[in-house]
């Protein structure tokens, strides 16, 4: 595969990944909210009955989202790097 590909899905692929994290945990608290009635606890990742103090994703989660927008940058850098150099 050459770089321009390489970069293509390291470009693409950990965005994906993390907007398919990111809605399916929407998906639980809108059930939790909506149907269930009640607060999500976004620590333990789960249902009360009780509220519970907003944590943003980033906090929970900064490998993930850090490392997945790193690799993405990589993917970019090297589909620059693809596109630049010259076809034999």
């Amino acid at each position: 595969m050459t770089a321009t590909r390489v970069g293509l899905l390291l470009l693409v692929v950990p965005i994906l990944v993390l907007l398919g994290l990111y809605f399916v945990e929407l998906g639980d608290i809108r059930q939790c909210q909506l149907v269930d009635q009640g607060h999500w606890d976004y620590l333990a990742g789960a249902c009360r009955d009780t509220p519970q103090p907003f944590v943003p994703w980033i906090i929970r989660h900064p490998w993930v989202v850090n490392g997945g927008l790193l690799v993405s940058v990589v993917g970019l850098g090297l589909c620059m790097l693809g596109l630049y150099r010259r076809r034999r």
